[in-house]
């Protein structure tokens, strides 16, 4: 079996260095007096496969928050006992039961997600989450709460919903977790179903994710049976779901135009880049307004390679909402 994994594109990659070359980032920059504080999670995995995943300090790292250096204040490691993760694995329910033949890779992968991960399951309908277990670290109640989705419905209309009202109503309190979602859903939008980068569902859904701190993951999976869902429809909802991905920090899987027959490779992936993790925290300018920023990330490193969101949502310094 083929397997395809996207990536950001190379294009893009390299003009994120040269930008960052051309404003002559230094790795560890004045912080401003009018400044604040800045949270992602960056993956870090080697450029070889079989090589082992290099360290990496502050000193690696060059930032610039919209086109301004940005001071890297901290960088702690997702297997550090420091380290908060909380995973949610979300079904859109209209995959059909066709799903169930990989409940074994997917409980795999529950079961084998980083100790210090706590893990909830939850399912799409009608533009909401329904959770079936909130987090917790019993991995067997996660497992024993997977269940077969309902099948061909329409009354979804967008994933993109979903994940919002998930980033607005994450099932936990502490800010200060490391916040993961794994998507499994064909991302087609019913009320846009052709490709639009700038999809305001999905812009939403970005924002919003982006301004809880949370990095999706996305597993292509379609099984609606909808007769008016053609290989370009399929086609669109494959390069939202790498948008969303790509603007979080996360990553996107998909095999050609059709269901995976095994998720394995894909979820063997996603673990290895759960355990190269590093939540970095950085100091950047703050204008007076919150507000969503560009974020351009350059790891140092001739033996690794990064993932890192391409936006942040900048804060108040004391965390009060300014409008």
């Amino acid at each position: 079996m083929k397997v395809r994994l996207l990536t950001l594109p190379i294009i893009a990659a390299v003009m994120a260095t040269a930008a960052l070359a051309a404003v002559g980032i230094p790795a560890q920059a004045q912080q401003d007096t009018n400044s604040t504080e800045g949270r992602v999670v960056i993956t870090v995995m080697p450029k070889h496969d079989k090589a082992p995943t290099p360290a990496i300090s502050a000193s690696d790292i060059k930032l610039a928050v919209d086109g301004k250096p940005a001071q890297v204040a901290s960088l702690v490691q997702s297997q550090s006992p420091k380290a908060h993760i909380e995973f949610v694995v979300l079904i859109d329910d209209t995959a059909r039961s066709s799903l169930g033949i990989q409940f074994n890779d997917i409980k795999s992968f529950i079961q084998g997600l980083p100790p210090n991960a706590r893990v909830a399951l939850g399912y799409m309908e009608y533009g909401g989450v329904q959770m079936a277990i909130p987090l917790t670290m019993d991995r067997q109640a996660v497992l024993k709460s997977l269940r077969l989705t309902a099948g061909p419905s329409y009354s979804n209309g967008s994933p993109y919903f979903c994940l919002s009202d998930l980033a607005k109503h994450w099932p936990s309190a502490d800010m200060t977790a490391q916040r993961e979602v794994l998507m499994i859903t064909d991302g087609i939008d019913d009320y846009e179903r052709r490709f639009d980068p700038e999809d305001p569902y999905v812009q939403t859904a970005i924002q919003d994710a982006t301004q809880a701190h949370i990095v999706v993951y996305t597993l292509y999976w379609h099984g609606r049976g909808d007769p008016g869902s053609t290989s370009y429809v399929g086609y669109g909802g494959q390069n939202l779901l790498v948008e969303i991905s790509s603007a979080t920090g996360g990553f996107s899987y998909w095999e050609g135009f059709g269901n995976p027959v095994s998720f394995y490779p894909f979820l063997d992936d996603l673990n290895k880049r759960l355990r190269n993790q590093y939540e970095m925290t950085f100091m950047t300018a703050y204008s007076g307004k919150d507000a969503m920023a560009s974020l351009r990330f350059h790891l140092d490193k001739n033996d690794a390679k990064a993932t890192a969101p391409q936006q942040v949502y900048v804060f108040h310094p004391n965390g009060a909402p300014v409008d």
